[in-house]
């Protein structure tokens, strides 16, 4: 699957522009996920030098990316003919309805690991 990832409040707590604390099992999960061969995509709102640190921080911790704020890595961002939609099938984002649910749920969700349901007692 093709799987982007926001970074702050996602990946890390939300310190932005400073790059906070990792989230709990953020990089164990995506390095499995990288394992697993899904395309990571870096999906932020970080440009020039944070987004430089953000991308530096993650591979600091084991993280590549397939692409960064874009669908593939050869692509060039025009505003004119480029959408800033990413093609995923995944999109992984603490402004989700909800909000985030922690790394731990996202790896069940995706790797389908829920325990079977329990039978509710009359």
């Amino acid at each position: 699957m093709r799987i982007a990832v926001d970074f702050d409040g996602t990946i890390v707590e939300h310190k932005y522009p400073k790059i906070g604390k990792p989230l709990l099992f953020a990089f164990e999960t995506l390095r499995e996920l990288h394992k697993q061969n899904h395309q990571l995509i870096l999906w932020t709102i970080r440009t020039g030098k944070e987004l430089d640190e953000a991308i530096e921080f993650c591979k600091q911790n084991g993280v590549f990316f397939y692409a960064v704020n874009k669908n593939f890595p050869e692509e060039i961002f025009d505003p004119l003919n480029t959408s800033r939609k990413i093609d995923a099938d995944i999109f992984i984002d603490d402004k989700n309805i909800g909000g985030f649910p922690g790394w731990s749920h996202v790896w069940q969700i995706l790797n389908n690991t829920y325990p079977p349901a329990q039978l509710k007692q009359k």
